[in-house]
């Protein structure tokens, strides 16, 4: 089974376009997606794909307060536990 990092990194690469950032590029875990370049719908549509993708329920609050890469990882990995 692949780690969580692991299958955000391929979340990413598979479904967003990053300012900067060729896919399969190393994808720098205290990034921002927002300010990446990231747009809010691309961004709301990709946190359902994850909440879908990892069986969990985020609300919009929580979706909010996630400011980066390495802390979406953190909280994915705090549900599963």
């Amino acid at each position: 089974m692949s780690s969580t990092e692991e299958r955000i990194r391929a979340l990413v690469d598979e479904n967003l376009e990053i300012e900067g950032r060729p896919p399969g590029r190393p994808l720098d875990l205290d990034s921002s997606l927002r300010d990446s370049g990231v747009s809010s719908l691309d961004f709301v549509a990709f946190a359902k794909l994850v909440a879908q993708e990892f069986g969990v329920d985020v609300s919009m609050e929580e979706c909010a307060s996630i400011n980066s890469v390495g802390e979406l990882i953190a909280f994915l990995d705090a549900r599963a536990a």
